[in-house]
């Protein structure tokens, strides 16, 4: 039941709820308030004073709005709603001089701070700072942290707001940050000097109000006003996160986040941030004609033409690897089909039915997870596979969400009660009556590593049979950005991978992770050379996830616009593009000639697709319930870092990668 209240705020009324904070009641009403610790998204610490008001007819100093609740305020003398004001000579005093404070110790870095023209303090201390200085007295310095490769300290700069320490414990789920000491002698520090293990930790570069926690690999290297900005959607994992891509010149400088609420809030993993160094190494800039044995450069035509005729008249199978947008992985199906051959895009393997969407998408949008009171995990590890979902369910466990898992037991960031790692426990559960549960907010999520065996869709079943039984939403959680896409649009065999291996020729288009039997030709096209580059036969350059405008579907099945921020290296065209020239050079010219045209011809096989930013309602369809085997379920992601040929061409994702190994496997003392 909500409890509307009536406020004046700088002679505005407004009606908000009472639990709203006045900061929040503030922002309804359009005002701005400044705050350095206030973060909508951590819990309220109220210790940098910065968001100071005047509550009229209260106590006569100012109050922090962070903290205080609307339904706190008294109203006036006959009734009258409450008063506030947030630009009062009161205010601004009290502000000017929580500014001077904040500055006495901060230093003067501004012209070589990583976040000027991006930070907090500099826009505030235009507003409420003085010219000068009061204090004489030397400034105080602090040593710096080594938190890792990814995060660069600067302590003296830290002005203890704290959103640092917040992050890590409530959102990311580790323990290592902290404040120690008091007044003069206070300061944020790492855990006996240990470095952040978290798939999170970057988040706190953007969390951070001045310049204490800067990128590491993008320090010293480009100014905000510099950088041209790009709205656009990651392809690391299957969530689908809303990311910036911010560039100078035809360079990748860094990823940022983009606030959305049904996806990724305003989190993106370490992957996703760091990978742009992957997009400069091994690319793919002309392409190759494997001749003798060794791949020599050719030109567009005369590859073209060797690939037509390599195709023509012979057993064809398409490929359609992780990262493809919709648009590319349509293109293929149309050409290879219209040769009489077979595209597949489960290339891992996985059993799932391509004409259900409840059974490889599922029901749950990824926001149920947050008021979901019971969330069980099948042969999944969230924490590796979609780190920012794995965030989510500790944010409903939090507010006291059971979860369960049927798997090997991991370090997750929140308590699961496990039951059970093999197929037994599954079909234990699917057995059981579930009647107490209805009515009860459960997600059921199952993973890649649950059905990428032989028996995957007997998996499948069962744990669409156990979230029936208890009214649970259902969820699969996928590995590769480009999977539900080419689902969507069809891109399945008869018969999954064991059909493409009978192929005379094999049109790869970026599978990297998969291992094509010697015998068939091989074309690839992709945009880094890879395992898949390895075993080509012709190489044709593709552009990667930030040089071409696609369309990718997420886990939930929410179809999302990627635009394009720079331009492919060398010769390297868009993926649609060179599907488009190679049908006329086969002779059966693809019916469109735009972008615009090929969406307009998905959206009309398709119309789902062109709801963008929208999640479509599945109808629930269980399928056939089939005895599974025996095995223990195994985990699609060993290496978080490694997952794609971006992320194995990135210098620093290696290096993060060997840390995690040094990390798990502890080196012994010498006996």
């Amino acid at each position: 039941m909500s409890d509307l209240r009536k406020v004046v705020i700088d002679g505005t009324e407004v009606e908000v709820d009472g639990a709203m904070t006045l900061i929040q009641a503030c922002e309804e009403a359009g005002i701005e308030i400044p705050r350095f610790c206030y973060h909508e998204r951590l819990s309220i610490a109220g210790n940098c004073r910065m968001c100071l008001v005047e509550v009229v007819g209260g106590p006569p100093k100012p109050a922090a709005s962070c903290a205080m609740q609307v339904r706190d305020l008294r109203p006036g003398p006959e009734g009258q709603p409450p008063v506030v004001k947030t630009n009062s000579p009161m205010v601004k005093k009290a502000r000017e001089g929580v500014m001077e404070f904040l500055l006495i110790n901060h230093p003067l870095d501004c012209p070589i701070c990583d976040q000027g023209g991006e930070c907090d303090l500099q826009d505030q201390a235009m507003a409420y700072g003085v010219d000068f200085s009061r204090f004489r007295e030397p400034k105080r310095a602090t040593d710096d942290l080594d938190l890792g490769p990814l995060v660069e300290t600067h302590m003296t700069r830290c002005i203890s707001c704290t959103r640092c320490v917040r992050f890590t414990t409530e959102v990311a789920g580790i323990s290592q940050m902290g404040q120690t000491g008091r007044g003069e002698d206070a300061e944020i520090t790492s855990y006996l000097g240990e470095t952040l293990d978290s798939n999170l930790q970057g988040n706190i570069i953007d969390l951070c109000p001045v310049g204490a926690l800067v990128s590491k690999p993008y320090a010293f290297t480009a100014r905000p006003w510099e950088l041209t900005k790009t709205e656009s959607i990651d392809v690391m994992d299957a969530l689908g996160s809303n990311i910036r891509v911010d560039t100078k010149g035809r360079e990748v400088m860094r990823i940022m986040p983009r606030n959305h609420d049904g996806v990724n809030e305003e989190w993106i993993s370490d992957k996703t941030r760091f990978v742009w160094d992957g997009l400069r190494r091994q690319r793919l800039d002309t392409p190759y004609i494997r001749e003798n044995g060794k791949l020599r450069k050719a030109g567009w035509g005369e590859a073209l033409t060797a690939v037509a005729a390599a195709m023509k008249g012979k057993k064809l199978a398409g490929l359609v690897g992780d990262l493809a947008p919709v648009e590319a992985t349509f293109a293929l199906k149309q050409l290879i089909e219209g040769q009489s051959g077979i595209v597949e895009s489960r290339i891992n393997g996985v059993k799932l039915p391509a004409d259900n969407r409840s059974a490889y998408v599922g029901t749950a949008a990824i926001e149920d997870i947050d008021d979901a009171e019971m969330i069980l995990l099948i042969g999944t590890d969230p924490r590796l596979e979609a780190p920012v979902l794995n965030a989510r369910i500790r944010k409903a466990w939090s507010k006291g969400a059971k979860v369960a898992r049927i798997g090997e037991a991991t370090a997750l960031t929140y308590d699961v009660e496990e039951l059970g790692t093999d197929r037994a426990a599954l079909e234990k559960l699917a057995a059981m009556d579930h009647s107490d549960k209805q009515g009860v907010r459960g997600v059921v999520i199952i993973g890649q590593g649950a059905l990428n065996e032989v028996d995957g869709e007997a998996v499948l079943g069962q744990a669409m049979k156990a979230a029936g039984k208890a009214g649970a939403k259902f969820m699969v959680l996928h590995a590769a950005a480009s999977r539900v896409g080419a689902l969507d649009v069809g891109a399945v065999a008869e018969g999954g991978m064991d059909a493409v291996s009978d192929a005379e020729v094999v049109y790869n288009l970026g599978a990297d992770e998969v291992d094509i039997a010697p015998g068939a030709f091989v074309i690839y096209q992709g945009s880094h050379g890879d395992r898949g580059a390895h075993r080509a036969d012709i190489i044709l350059p593709g552009a990667a996830y930030t040089e071409e405008n696609g369309l990718f579907v997420n886990t939930e099945g929410r179809p999302q616009l990627a635009l394009r921020a720079s331009f492919p290296p060398g010769e390297a065209k868009e993926n649609w593009a060179i599907l488009r020239a190679l049908s006329a050079e086969l002779g059966a010219t693809l019916p469109f000639d735009s972008l615009a045209q090929l969406r307009q011809a998905i959206v009309a096989a398709h119309p789902h697709l062109g709801q963008i930013d929208e999640v479509t309602e599945n109808e629930w369809k269980p399928i056939p319930v089939k005895k599974p085997g025996k095995a223990d379920f195994k985990y699609a992601i060993t290496d978080f870092y490694l997952t794609n040929p971006i992320a194995r061409a990135s210098s620093l994702m290696a290096e993060l990668s060997a840390n995690a190994k040094a990390r798990n496997n502890p080196a012994m003392a010498a006996e």
